[in-house]
């Protein structure tokens, strides 16, 4: 059972912003506690940028005594090419309870599968520079 983990700070999201051949790609980070939690946090994005062609999203939350629940969603995207990079890259830091959203607003050049691959797992690396941690310890 793991006892310590990272993740991030409860209430507050990151936001990071990056442009890759005029397509303008925007992170949002925060604290999912449960799946419903983590459903919420992506709901809002497409509220709060109703109007943007993507809203992709990978979460990964932790379940006591149990594996972590991991999901991930190209939205519209060809498949395996935002979703699932973005996932691996979360995976990659070890964190949980963590909910990331990407949303894209399309530049009008198409970047081909191996360039959106690395749009949005660049995006949540550069995203996750500025995220504020917390360690969650059992006692």
């Amino acid at each position: 059972m793991l006892s310590t983990y990272q993740r991030p700070v409860e209430h507050e999201v990151c936001e990071h912003e990056i442009e890759i051949k005029r397509s303008r790609f925007i992170t949002l980070i925060g604290r999912a506690d449960s799946e419903a939690a983590a459903r919420d946090f992506i709901g809002a994005a497409r509220l709060r940028f109703p109007d943007a062609r993507h809203h992709c999203s990978a979460f990964i939350i932790h379940v006591d005594e149990a594996n972590p629940i991991e999901r991930s969603s190209d939205d519209g995207e060809p498949s395996g090419t935002a979703g699932k990079p973005m996932l691996e890259v979360i995976k990659g830091t070890g964190m949980l309870d963590i909910c990331v959203v990407v949303v894209r607003y399309f530049g009008g050049i198409k970047l081909g599968a191996g360039g959106l691959v690395h749009a949005y797992g660049d995006a949540v690396r550069q995203a996750l520079l500025s995220l504020d941690r917390v360690t969650r310890s059992r006692k």
